[in-house]
């Protein structure tokens, strides 16, 4: 007899976990020439190694369903803490949560679209060495 509820399964172990991002938006389409290819900051609400939850802005509400339909994806720098070489990767907008109207701030919930493996082997040990002990 089920009770109703599903249990979340995740790919990824997630940590909650505040690192620096930069980030850009890129996309093929001429229409969002303003904005794209133009540097923004932002930082992770919590990072696994299937994508990151990036608390960022978006430069026009008008690109929401292009991000939601990956007419424009977000190539993302993550700066993991000691480490020198930020870690890469492309990622495609899974979910974006309510926008602040004034400051067009929002939470970006991505997933990584393309990750050399490397780059996702230090996010592994990031996340490994954040759940020690100590």
């Amino acid at each position: 007899m089920s009770s109703g509820f599903e249990s979340e399964k995740r790919e990824f172990v997630r940590v909650k976990v505040a690192i620096p991002v930069r980030y850009k938006f890129l996309s093929r389409d001429v229409e969002f020439a303003t904005g794209i290819d133009e540097i923004y900051e932002g930082s992770t609400a919590n990072l696994s190694g299937g994508g990151i939850l990036l608390k960022a802005r978006i430069p026009d509400v008008a690109w929401l369903a292009p991000l939601l339909t990956e007419r424009i994806v977000i190539g993302v720098n993550i700066l993991l803490p000691r480490d020198e070489v930020p870690v890469k990767a492309l990622t495609r907008v899974a979910w974006i949560e309510a926008i602040e109207e004034d400051t067009q701030k929002c939470q970006l919930g991505l997933r990584f679209k393309e990750i050399g493996q490397d780059d996702l082997d230090r996010i592994l040990q990031y996340i490994i060495r954040c759940q020690m002990p100590g």
